[in-house]
């Protein structure tokens, strides 16, 4: 056995005595489409005894490491019962032991269940920081990091309950899902609130509640009819994962050996001109110090991770995956855990987070991209994030001046490239996140921008997703103050706080002002078809006015963004493809009808919904 590299890591005490520390996953399905699942025991010494089960289940393999504390065993499930079946362990000359694995029945049409897609508006949620219902679990003793509000980067000690107690609030503005950021324990010393540095993925943390509460989560917004996505980590575990302190195999994680940091560079994935240090780099280098990088060319590693992500969205009832850090994972390994999930789900929705800032590299990782085609690589991932508009939302509505490559027409250019994707109406379109700066803060508290941004976002085409307190208004500057100040606690989801901004009568005027414009047009995305399927029709800016239509056979909307500060007056004959001979619309943000004949009149920087008659 080869030493492993890591002066900071320790091996888990365990007792003497032969015994079973942890089985995973802890139980399984006796009717899922993946006729074998693969149980890892852990324990002292373990690989010593001889491995056995019953006449009725079949094992196929038994695979031992160089790290006698653990014992893979491949057991065949297909049309095994539900029920408890007894694996047995012995040593010749010593006393054996076993264990009861339980395969349970699986929920009717489990495999059919349909995933979040371009009718869902998703609103993304830190859970630490969004309400806490429960303070008496903001701190645990078993854990490392203490609840301390008044740390930017400490623990607020938001949880799961602060989210089921405020779904009321999320139905109402219009969302019809909800993105948390990792829910799974984090052990880390400092900036666990983060929660990707995981250090037990079969567990949620319990400063955010139990597992049992995540499974509740998902049964309430299933009564509102809303989808659950978990934020899920397949590239890294963190530093204090109980597995990196006792690896399994030395190659469970990437070695140099120890450490070495990514560079980051995701074009070495499909640059033709790469070297091979670049592209080591990039795939097996760490994304900090404390997060080990995971091995998923390594057959154990890639199959610990597939079951884990399959038997979350069986035991929670999840809608979809937000896959954290997609396109730093070994390509082909990511490529089959993708395919595989999706195999077992085919109407399920993965998006995974590709942050890269040119439309051909970003399609690259989209599932039957015509780009990833030209190297033969196929991701199998069927959503992939639009960095590109969020890079031009961040600029173009500062731009009051519309140049060859400035102002509006930095929208019409992002969209002038779809025909890169294979699936446009799956890119996730955002204004912001948890990682960029918020968006208020980039328009200076300028709801009119806001609300610019928030036309495109919720009416052109893809599946829209806002960040927890944009609807009100939350600034926060990342240059200047990190990442702490961009995930402030939303106001009223603390028992003392001086405002509770979750109802219309704690919200100051200017925050009603922003939430009831998010509210008007989510509520009237939520129940228009034509923004979710309908075509894009766009015309070319002029005066930094943008106009585009969303269309099917049925209907047609006319969306115009005016960031131009003067009043404009468009020349309608111009837009005859779009109107078909339309002669009125009704517009969605002011209630009014409006006359289409020769001319239209729009206020500076401002937006016109309009639903054609």
């Amino acid at each position: 056995m080869k030493k492993l590299i890591f002066p900071f890591l320790f091996l888990i005490s365990l007792s003497l005595t032969a015994q079973i520390e942890k089985v995973e996953p802890p139980f399984w399905w006796s009717d899922m489409n993946l006729s074998e699942v693969q149980l890892m025991f852990y324990g002292k010494n373990i690989a010593e005894y001889t491995v056995s089960a019953p006449k009725e289940m079949v094992i196929s393999n038994v695979n031992k490491t160089e790290n006698p504390n653990y014992v893979f065993v491949t057991v065949q499930t297909e049309d095994l019962p539900a029920g408890s079946y007894d694996i047995r362990f012995s040593k010749k000359g010593k006393k054996g032991f076993s264990y009861s694995y339980e395969l349970k029945e699986r929920d009717p049409g489990s495999a059919l269940r349909e995933g979040f897609d371009a009718s869902d508006a998703i609103y993304l949620i830190m859970p630490d920081r969004f309400a806490n219902a429960d303070p008496s679990n903001d701190s645990h003793p078993e854990l490392q990091e203490k609840a301390d509000r008044s740390k930017p980067g400490g623990r607020h000690g938001g949880d799961i309950e602060g989210i089921i107690e405020n779904l009321d609030y999320l139905e109402d503005l219009g969302v019809t899902a909800i993105w948390t950021t990792p829910l799974l324990e984090d052990d880390d010393p400092a900036y666990s609130y983060h929660t990707y540095a995981q250090s037990d993925v079969y567990k949620v943390d319990p400063r955010y509640g139990t597992n049992e509460d995540y499974r509740r989560l998902a049964s309430e917004m299933e009564k509102r009819d809303m989808d659950l996505i978990m934020d899920y980590v397949t590239n890294h575990w963190g530093a204090e994962h109980w597995m990196i302190k006792d690896l399994p195999t030395y190659d469970w994680v990437h070695q140099f050996p120890g450490y070495k940091n990514s560079n980051y560079r995701m074009t070495t994935q499909f640059d033709p001109h790469r070297s091979g240090i670049d592209t080591e780099l990039n795939e097996d280098g760490w994304f900090t110090s404390t997060m080990p990088d995971l091995n998923q060319s390594n057959p154990l590693v890639l199959n610990y991770l597939t079951q884990n992500a399959i038997w979350w969205i069986e035991y929670a009832g999840l809608d979809g995956f937000r896959v954290d850090t997609y396109s730093y994972n070994d390509k082909d390994g990511i490529s089959k855990w993708t395919k595989a999930v999706m195999d077992e789900y085919p109407n399920f929705n993965i998006v995974g987070e590709v942050w890269m800032h040119d439309q051909a590299q970003i399609s690259y990782w989209q599932k039957d991209s015509p780009v990833g085609a030209i190297q033969s690589f196929n991701s199998h991932l069927p959503s992939v994030m639009d960095f590109t508009l969020h890079d031009v939302i961040m600029s173009m509505f500062n731009e009051d001046d519309m140049g060859w490559d400035r102002g509006m027409v930095r929208a019409y250019d992002n969209f002038a490239n779809d025909f890169l994707y294979k699936d446009i109406y799956n890119l996730l379109v955002f204004a912001g996140n948890h990682d960029t700066n918020r968006i208020n803060e980039q328009y200076d508290g300028d709801v009119d921008k806001y609300k610019l941004a928030m036309t495109l976002v919720l009416t052109t085409r893809g599946i829209p997703q806002l960040y927890y307190g944009d609807e009100i208004g939350m600034r926060g500057d990342k240059p200047a103050k990190g990442d702490g100040d961009i995930r402030r606690d939303f106001p009223g989801g603390w028992e003392g706080d001086a405002q509770n901004a979750f109802n219309e009568a704690g919200r100051t005027q200017q925050q009603n002002e922003y939430h009831s414009f998010t509210k008007k047009l989510l509520n009237y995305r939520k129940n228009n078809e034509v923004l979710h399927t309908g075509k894009l029709l766009q015309y070319i800016p002029e005066n930094n006015v943008y106009v585009y239509f969303r269309y099917d056979t049925d209907d047609r909307v006319m969306v115009v963004i005016n960031n131009n500060p003067e009043d404009q007056t468009l020349n309608l004959e111009r837009f005859a493809e779009g109107l078909e001979e339309a002669t009125s619309g009704k517009d969605v943000i002011s209630g009014e009808q409006v006359s289409l004949g020769d001319r239209l009149e729009v206020s500076g920087k401002s937006s016109m919904v309009l639903e054609l008659n």
